[in-house]
């Protein structure tokens, strides 16, 4: 599972970090979905670029008796963004290496449990960063091969976008970010083999904690669509809104 966490380059600047770890703590209002899920995400920046993180949690592991017990999924990313030319025409252009992975499990306790991998890979590719004036509205355009591991049949090819717009319609505080990533993979969705899978997770957050002297604080939420993304139902579409809170440290 890949949830979000607005992997946009520079776009931190936007809210004057060059660096920053947050902790977002999302419930799933999903249908058929209905747990907490955990998202500790890091970016930081230096000399030679930047670098970005994140691992989610799923906390849906249950007994017999249906009580949750543990964490049930987990996925992390962590991408390395190059730039040796920030002082050039090519400052915005940077050279781009990402890891993704993860497991999930199934089953009930008492033995029957097990683990299953979800969707191992490597990326490699180029980010374009575009801003406005102020850094106040960010924009990143890559296009990354990516090499799905024991995956041989799949198209190596992914588009992401990822935005950031900060103190949006003019309300001071207010965030709307997100991404959305385009890319090959093999899948079987109701019995018909697919060739490409679109997730798109936009986030808008409101800092409340600027309220009463912690700006740390910030609620707000997430909405996964996806399209024959990790067994999606028949139709292959779902919609998965999220409502959470966020505290940076």
């Amino acid at each position: 599972m890949k949830k979000v966490l607005a992997f946009a380059g520079f776009s931190l600047l936007a809210v004057g970090a060059f660096a920053q770890t947050n902790l977002q703590v999302f419930y799933d209002l999903g249908s058929d979905r209905k747990f907490i899920t955990t998202t500790l995400e890091g970016f930081h920046q230096d000399n030679w670029g930047n670098t970005f993180f994140f691992i989610d949690y799923d906390y849906n592991y249950k007994d017999y008796d249906d009580d949750i017990q543990a964490p049930s999924n987990t996925y992390f990313e962590i991408a390395r963004c190059l730039n040796f030319w920030s002082d050039t025409k090519l400052a915005p252009l940077s050279l781009q290496v990402e890891y993704n992975g993860g497991f999930g499990t199934f089953g009930l306790g008492g033995g029957n449990a097990g683990a299953f991998p979800v969707t191992n890979a490597w990326l490699f590719g180029v980010d374009y960063f575009l801003h406005s004036a102020d850094f106040a509205n960010t924009l990143n355009l890559k296009v990354l091969y990516k090499k799905i591991k024991g995956d041989s049949d799949s198209t190596p090819l992914q588009f992401t976008a990822v935005w950031g717009m900060q103190d949006l319609f003019g309300i001071e505080g207010l965030r709307f970010s997100g991404f959305a990533d385009f890319w090959g993979q093999k899948q079987c969705i109701s019995d018909d083999e697919t060739d490409w899978v679109f997730l798109s997770e936009p986030q808008l957050w409101y800092n409340v904690g600027r309220f009463f002297g912690c700006e740390n604080l910030n609620i707000g939420g997430e909405v996964e669509l996806g399209y024959n993304f990790a067994g999606n139902p028949e139709d292959g579409f779902v919609c998965n809104p999220c409502v959470g809170a966020k505290w940076v440290f």
